[in-house]
């Protein structure tokens, strides 16, 4: 399932997790949730109208006001508690954008840092709730909009400071702005960086199917012209229609298995060169952008200006993970810069499977001829993983497993 938030009058923990509510997610499921792993709040939530807009306008009300954490209080917290890996690799996320950013602001070492009205309890439900109800909703991609700021000052442990918020503007750094005609703090620490956190890509909706629509009241006069709501979209991933097709949705793959057996696809295709790069370190990238989700990586020999030899990468993904793909390049490599272009392939079609061979089963991948015919084909680490163990060299696994 793919999330798009659309922050119509920016984002704030009780926002975000007030539209999850919205899109379905039992508020009681998630205060009993919670309250396995520390007491003093109860969460309430009621519909409200916006513009005549119907939304769910969440409030955590906090009994235990005497409790105070550090950063450090706080990782304890969640590392020792029963939630699942995603949400507190997610939730550690989110609370070391926001020390980091108070520390450095601050001039305070980060693991003493205490978060004032973000390390209060009702931060740990905004922060943990929403990727609870993340992981509940099914969602695996999650896409934004540009984050709006708001404009004015607002008063807070360290006096009167101006909008947006310092440690806000530390933690959307890298992150695509927009100023808005609000007159107060629209982005609040917390929603900036559940949203740094969250979101993949920031532009425009993604191609995608709706299946439903979820509405965070804030709970602020804004003085601007829009409703003071976080929209969310939840829905499945498509794929655009091919140039020429009317519109229309692009062909299923599994309407023309029948036919050619071969699968039609739209790609990126990346590309860059790098002439001062430690090779070794290049055999890193490649293991690294493989498991970040490339389609293929490969390098090619170059022969760049001032006569350095120098190496071409190229890298082919699927069009949601094109911005994560370029991140990671520029952000693995000396490259300065990265060309991309959107390709149609066609492939044939595959299906992981197992194969019998003198070692046992192996995993393997069956592939499918134009002609409808096939071939098993055992999977490289499979068999690499026979060849260290049985101490064979890897070719005579490979002759013996095609016994």
């Amino acid at each position: 399932m793919i999330l798009y938030l659309d922050m119509i009058s920016g984002i704030s923990g009780d926002m975000c997790l007030g539209a999850l509510v919205d899109l379905g997610v039992d508020p009681g499921w998630l205060e009993a949730q919670l309250s396995s792993l520390f007491k003093g709040f109860t969460i309430q939530t009621a519909p409200v109208f916006c513009n005549h807009l119907r939304a769910t306008d969440l409030t955590v009300t906090v009994t235990d006001t005497k409790t105070s954490r550090t950063y450090k209080d706080i990782q304890a917290l969640i590392q020792t508690s029963d939630l699942s890996a995603f949400v507190k690799k997610n939730s550690l996320a989110v609370f070391e954008k926001i020390a980091r950013a108070e520390a450095r602001i601050h001039g305070q070492d980060m693991e003493t840092v205490h978060f004032h009205e973000v390390g209060g309890i009702d931060s740990l439900v905004d922060i943990l709730g929403t990727f609870l109800c993340i992981e509940k909703l099914g969602i695996t991609k999650v896409h934004a909009s540009v984050v709006p700021l708001g404009s004015g000052y607002v008063e807070c442990a360290h006096g009167r400071i101006p909008v947006p918020v310092p440690a806000t503007l530390a933690i959307l750094e890298g992150i695509p702005v927009i100023g808005s005609d609000a007159e107060t703090e629209i982005v609040t620490p917390t929603g900036a960086a559940l949203v740094a956190t969250l979101a993949t890509r920031f532009g425009p909706v993604p191609p995608m199917q709706i299946a439903k629509t979820g509405y965070g009241s804030g709970k602020k006069d804004t003085g601007a012209g829009v409703p003071n709501l976080l929209r969310m979209l939840l829905g499945q991933g498509i794929e655009l229609a091919e140039p020429g097709c009317g519109g229309l949705l692009k062909e299923k793959i599994h309407d023309r298995i029948g036919r050619d057996h071969i699968q039609h696809e739209r790609i990126a295709v990346l590309t860059t060169q790098v002439d001062d790069m430690n090779p070794e370190i290049l055999g890193f990238v490649m293991e690294h952008l493989l498991k970040k989700g490339a389609l293929d990586v490969t390098y090619a020999p170059v022969h760049m200006k001032k006569n350095r030899p120098g190496t071409r990468v190229e890298v082919l993904c699927t069009l949601e993970d094109l911005d994560a793909m370029i991140h990671e390049i520029l952000a693995q490599t000396t490259a300065i810069g990265v060309r991309y272009h959107i390709s149609d392939r066609a492939v044939l079609l595959r299906e992981p499977c197992q194969m019998d061979t003198v070692f046992g089963p192996v995993d393997a991948k069956k592939i499918r001829h134009p002609d409808g015919s096939t071939r098993i084909v055992p999977e490289y680490e499979a068999l690499a993983k026979i060849a260290r163990h049985q101490g064979m060299p890897l070719k005579a696994v490979y002759e013996k497993a095609a016994e």
